[in-house]
């Protein structure tokens, strides 16, 4: 399992008129964890891209437990559970205030897709060399 954490502070305009954090605003959460999750990987969506694989959202889906609000901390812990083996992976997200509290809970599935074809691919071998260690129980 590879696991990072990363945090953000909420702005005023990612609120409501009740002073919480509108639902769909936490699909950028999530693209932050994950975008932060590769970056310390030692990859960005740009590297991918020039790499000719695109990672298109293919899938999501999000639990609200409890809001955030204007001027929070927020720890976004993104979670790979398993190595991918074809051509999609799934982020797994948490979300949780300053007091540790569970706020949000989500997943995105992404596709690995050549950027010249269009058609699906595998796991980058880049990549799968990065993450390979951290799943070293799956591939027994």
């Amino acid at each position: 399992m590879y696991e990072h954490i990363t945090t953000v502070r909420v702005r005023y305009a990612e609120t409501d008129q009740m002073n919480i954090v509108y639902y769909g605003n936490y699909a950028q959460y999530f693209e932050v964890g994950r975008a932060e999750c590769i970056r310390e990987l030692g990859f960005t969506y740009k590297k991918m891209e020039e790499m000719g694989v695109r990672m298109p959202v293919v899938a999501m889906e999000a639990r609200f437990l409890r809001p955030a609000h204007y001027d929070d901390l927020i720890t976004i812990k993104t979670t790979l559970k398993e190595l991918p083996i074809k051509h999609q992976i799934e982020f797994h997200h948490e979300v949780y205030n300053e007091r540790k509290k569970l706020l949000t809970t989500g997943k995105v599935v992404l596709f690995f897709i050549d950027s010249h074809t269009g058609k699906r691919i595998g796991l980058p071998n880049e990549l799968k060399e990065r993450l390979t260690p951290f799943f070293i129980h799956q591939a027994l």
